[in-house]
């Protein structure tokens, strides 16, 4: 199998190539929803991007200007956080909104930042929408309360659109292609000890032709199936194994899957660590995942959950609670779907604690809308014996569009 390109990297690559000076080719990228949603507000800000589809995407910048209306960015949190640091270091303003759920995710994590380095903003509370005008923007040395790429990303988006130099510091190591892709494309980007620092050079980003790995987040719902099965090999092409993305299958060598997992066939693409994986089943024990590794596996604690709800003993997520600020109340919700399956699993405080079970999972599942969820939950009903049905499959357009196909055809 070959999942579909990385979401994140996809935001970044259309974000990057838009303020190129040139144009830009990029292959392999996701074509869900939010992507869609990235694309469709750089269009209006006056990027020329062509259709969103997995064989080649062309963008040819133009200079930013201010938008006819708001800019929606759907249901995407990326979008919207990102597009805050590409709009701070622009002349004129604009209004940023989304669908409901969107607007009750939190932003000050990200304005708060950009304030700071000069970017006026109007917000009522922490949510959408909210106007933004950037324009020349003053350094800032910046420690962030939390580990987050995207507040991280938006901060460096913001000293490359507005010339200001950044030093950035996380509690943990959060997802860096940001980082990676600054450091491939010449922007003057270092790092040391942890502590990020961007310096402008005066050098216009160049425009860049790139390939999108494969989803290493959708590829874990693979992955999760494949451990799940009683016989059976997957392969699973190209997905992008950096090391901030790879912690869930650090806790599943933990849990007893480490000879299961092999990569092959590694190699390099526009800065991004690539292999094949070959997954195979195995039993499963309980573990604890700490809070610091969290940030490196956040979007896969719904099927590492899952795949704790099979295991011999109670695992334990330390520090989840972002997961409540996600599409969906995930933290919650991943509890109260267990339970409604016929598993043992409860939150106390921001940890999530689930006892595995041998007895086939039974009930119906409330996803919320929420992507990561109905997959998750999909792939726990490939268990032998397994009735688990789904409030609904639409979801997994935002990040995996043919995934119940793909999940079918390896698994059915």
């Amino acid at each position: 199998m070959r999942p579909p390109g990385d979401k994140s990297i996809s935001h970044r690559v259309l974000m990057l190539a838009a303020l190129a000076r040139g144009t830009s080719e990029i292959r392999g990228i996701l074509t869900g929803e939010d992507v869609k949603s990235t694309a469709r507000v750089l269009r209006q800000l006056g990027a020329d991007i062509s259709a969103i589809n997995e064989e080649r995407v062309s963008v040819r910048p133009s200079r930013f200007s201010h938008p006819a209306s708001r800019l929606n960015c759907g249901n995407s949190g990326t979008t919207a956080r990102l597009m805050l640091g590409v709009l701070a270091g622009q002349t004129f303003s604009a209004t940023l909104t989304g669908d409901a759920s969107l607007r009750r995710r939190p932003m000050r994590r990200v304005t708060e930042p950009l304030k700071q380095m000069g970017a006026v903003i109007k917000e009522k509370g922490d949510g959408m929408p909210l106007t933004i005008r950037g324009g020349a923007l003053r350094g800032l040395t910046y420690t962030s309360p939390i580990a987050s790429a995207q507040v991280k990303s938006a901060i460096l988006l913001a000293g490359l659109t507005g010339a200001a130099r950044v030093t950035i510091r996380e509690p943990y190591r959060s997802r860096d292609h940001t980082e990676r892709l600054f450091a491939h494309l010449g922007l003057g980007i270092h790092e040391h000890d942890g502590v990020i620092r961007y310096q402008p050079s005066g050098v216009a980003v160049p425009a860049f032709t790139l390939s999108v790995p494969s989803d290493i987040s959708s590829a874990a719902f693979l992955v999760g199936a494949a451990v799940l099965a009683d016989s059976g090999e997957l392969v699973i092409e190209n997905a992008g194994v950096n090391p901030t993305r790879t912690g869930f299958i650090v806790v599943l060598e933990r849990m007893g899957v480490g000879a299961h997992i092999e990569r092959v066939n590694l190699r390099d693409e526009g800065g991004e660590p690539v292999a094949d994986l070959v997954v195979r089943p195995a039993s499963l024990t309980s573990t604890e995942v700490s809070a610091a590794e969290i940030p490196t596996l956040v979007d896969e604690v719904p099927v590492l959950a899952v795949l704790a709800s099979r295991a011999r003993g109670t695992t334990v997520f330390r520090e989840v609670g972002e997961l409540r600020v996600k599409e969906s109340n995930r933290l919650e919700l991943i509890a109260a779907n267990l339970r409604a399956v016929g598993v043992n699993a409860e939150v106390q405080g921001n940890d999530l604690h689930v006892e595995g079970t041998a007895k086939p999972p039974r009930g119906k599942v409330e996803t919320a809308k929420d992507h990561r969820l109905a997959m998750a939950f999909a792939v726990l009903g490939t268990v032998p014996g397994a009735d688990v049905r789904l409030s609904e499959r639409k979801s997994v357009a935002i990040s995996y569009p043919n995934f119940f196909r793909d999940l079918k055809r390896c698994f059915a």
